[in-house]
């Protein structure tokens, strides 16, 4: 069995998170600019085995959306050519920055590292790939 990744794809940056080999634990993995996503994505699938990625899918309140999308289907659309044998999941990932804000003010960190953009895509990747874990049991 091999490892699901998620990606919370922005204009300027990518959270990714990544499961365990079992598939039971989401852990953050790194948080990379959205030009540089297809080369980690290389180097990440050459290192590890690589069984699916999720892709989180940006919705609104009122189930609109968002703009970014259009960004999300050319990088599927160019994910599917160069690595065709991995599947791609969409999974909804409204409310994930929020928590992952709430999860880090608990976590102890300092105002400074609260802020930290990357450090919440990270978070939110992970809250993504957890939720698809769970659902997928159900």
């Amino acid at each position: 069995m091999g490892q699901i990744l998620a990606i919370d794809y922005g204009k300027a940056r990518c959270g990714i998170a990544a499961t365990d080999d079992m598939q039971i634990i989401a852990s953050g993995l790194e948080t990379v600019e959205t030009r540089f996503l297809t080369e980690f994505l290389k180097k990440y699938f050459s290192a590890n085995s690589v069984e699916g990625i999720v892709v989180g899918l940006p919705v609104d309140l009122r189930g609109n959306i968002s703009e970014v999308e259009t960004d999300i289907l050319k990088f599927i659309e160019e994910f599917r050519i160069l690595f065709p044998a991995i599947p791609v999941h969409r999974f909804d990932e409204r409310f994930t920055s929020k928590m992952a804000s709430f999860f880090i003010s608990q976590s102890g960190k300092n105002k400074k590292q609260r802020r930290e953009k990357g450090l919440i895509d990270k978070v939110s990747a992970t809250i993504i790939l957890q939720n698809f874990l769970e659902q997928r049991t159900k």
